[in-house]
């Protein structure tokens, strides 16, 4: 259980409620953003004193039935109620380190994918594993040690070889917030691996945006649907998205496609071709 991190989760969430949201009249003399602890308690059929406990980072372990309780009054989506027993510690943990190393299957269905460009990325968005037209989309992999392959640095810290535009992509900034979702989430389910509280730690102390970001307690992302490249060889590649979680290693596969016939095909078609000669600009 991490107290502190369950208490200001929790204080996030109830101070982005209204008292309209949950059937309360709102009133005039509220002196700060959203629900107040007694009326969360009170939604959440707990005694005023042990919500507030909780928020303090003082209470012992709420059992699933508190949790699903409170969940319930402070509105959490599935997401965020996942979160929320993972960091009551009433949820499976993983142990350890998180998993780098990534099956075979995927590694040969990387290659086997036509006209798409795919990669792995870890619990803590390093690239683990790209085909070539991921490659020619973004950047070669290959050339980088594993520490500038991570994307969160990426976004958040720039790169030695480039100059942090996130490969022109139109949704920078709601790329980066997702990372910072995904990065709490990955510290929530591995608080004991130094990968990660040392890669949350470097972006808290380096970048003012992602500490902004990480003071919100985000855990839910929208999904995002396309995405548009703007590339130096072939101009802008508007793609699909899709992200497939591989539960049993915590990764995940992205896939960018573009449907037949479309001006995002006939691109991808045409860094398929171009292999090589197209990564050299990416240089």
């Amino acid at each position: 259980m991490d107290k502190q991190e369950l208490g200001a989760f929790l204080r996030s969430r109830r101070e982005r409620l209204r008292p309209e949201d949950v059937g309360l009249p709102s009133g005039s003399r509220r002196r700060t953003p959203g629900l107040r602890r007694e009326e969360v308690a009170v939604l959440a059929h707990i005694s005023t004193e042990y919500y507030v406990r909780l928020e303090q980072g003082r209470a012992p372990r709420p059992s699933g039935e508190v949790l699903a309780g409170i969940g319930g009054a402070l509105r959490l989506t599935d997401a965020e109620s996942d979160h929320l027993h993972v960091l009551a510690g009433t949820a499976p943990s993983r142990a350890g380190l998180h998993r780098r190393d990534v099956r075979p299957s995927i590694l040969t269905l990387l290659e086997r994918l036509p006209q798409t460009a795919a990669f792995v990325t870890s619990a803590t968005l390093e690239v683990l594993a790209w085909n070539d037209l991921a490659a020619a989309l973004m950047e070669d992999f290959a050339e980088l040690a594993p520490e500038e392959r991570n994307l969160a640095r990426r976004a958040f810290l720039g790169s030695a070889r480039a100059d942090a535009t996130l490969y022109g992509i139109s949704d920078a900034a709601e790329f980066r917030h997702n990372v910072v979702m995904r990065l709490r989430q990955a510290l929530a389910r591995y608080p004991s691996d130094p990968a990660v509280t040392g890669l949350v730690d470097e972006l808290r102390d380096g970048s003012p945006e992602f500490a902004r970001l990480w003071e919100r307690h985000d855990v839910q992302a929208a999904p995002t649907l396309t995405k548009t490249f703007r590339h130096p060889v072939v101009g802008e590649v508007t793609v699909d998205c899709d992200s497939l979680t591989l539960t049993d290693r915590d990764q995940h596969l992205v896939i960018y496609s573009a449907p037949p016939g479309s001006s995002g095909a006939e691109a991808l078609a045409l860094l398929n071709v171009l292999g090589a000669e197209a990564r050299h600009y990416l240089g």
